[in-house]
């Protein structure tokens, strides 16, 4: 009953303007990477709004809400689970994470994977093997690819790059744009921390890497350097 009840309330959220801007945004049409997703037009403040008010609700019942074939609902129920694994015990956490990783066709697009890998997947693992991560990085599925980058997010916060390396040199033939961009942000994100391994990485790799993951990794260089690393002259 709840979750007919928060499908109900996200129904009368809906805006059909803002929802067909999210379609062209997020690319639904034929042989686009979110071909065929359905969008209600709710802001993802308006979500978090509601997730404070359904946070309580079970596992079970966020599962059958991120198995939604409506994009909003799918988000909804990632924001009500990055929520209760973060105040989670251990035992929590593992159901989470495990309930993650078996609905992740459901996790289909990058805003989804965005909100959600790096706050479940990459904590849990924090401490544990990360074989899960490469199993992911060498999916043909580019949303599991995308988690795998994206889950090591944490890793970076913790000044820990080892693993969005290793991935990243995985994924440097990746032939998908939204892989290059997770890549490269990463790759950014290891720079601001820690430049001098950036650079190490760059340095070996700039040559063999797709332009965007390339503009991606050195947007915040000097525009100097910048130049350099695009004309291949490091």
């Amino acid at each position: 009953m709840i979750v007919k009840e928060i499908k109900e309330r996200l129904r009368k959220l809906g805006s059909q303007k803002k929802a067909e801007a999210s379609k062209r945004f997020f690319k639904t049409g034929p042989g686009e990477y979110g071909e065929g997703d359905v969008f209600l037009g709710i802001t993802v403040p308006e979500l978090r709004k509601l997730a404070k008010e359904y946070r309580q609700i079970t596992l079970k019942e966020a599962e059958e809400l991120l198995a939604s074939a409506i994009h909003e609902e799918r988000l909804l129920a990632l924001i009500i689970l990055v929520h209760n694994f973060s105040k989670g015990d251990e035992s929590i956490k593992k159901h989470i994470y495990e309930l993650y990783l078996t609905n992740t066709q459901f996790i289909n697009n990058w805003d989804l994977v965005d909100a959600s890998a790096q706050h479940i997947i990459g904590p849990y693992l924090m401490n544990k093997s990360r074989k899960p991560l490469y199993r992911l990085a060498e999916s043909k599925k580019i949303w599991e690819r995308r988690i795998a980058i994206m889950s090591t997010f944490h890793f970076i916060r913790q000044h820990d790059f080892s693993e969005t390396l290793k991935i990243a040199e995985i994924l440097i033939s990746d032939k998908e744009d939204l892989i290059h961009k997770a890549v490269g942000w990463m790759l950014r994100e290891v720079g601001k921390r820690h430049l001098k391994t950036e650079e190490a990485f760059l340095n070996r790799y700039y040559k063999k890497m797709p332009r965007t993951m390339l503009r991606y990794a050195i947007e915040k260089f000097p525009a100097k350097k910048r130049q350099r690393y695009l004309k291949g002259e490091i």
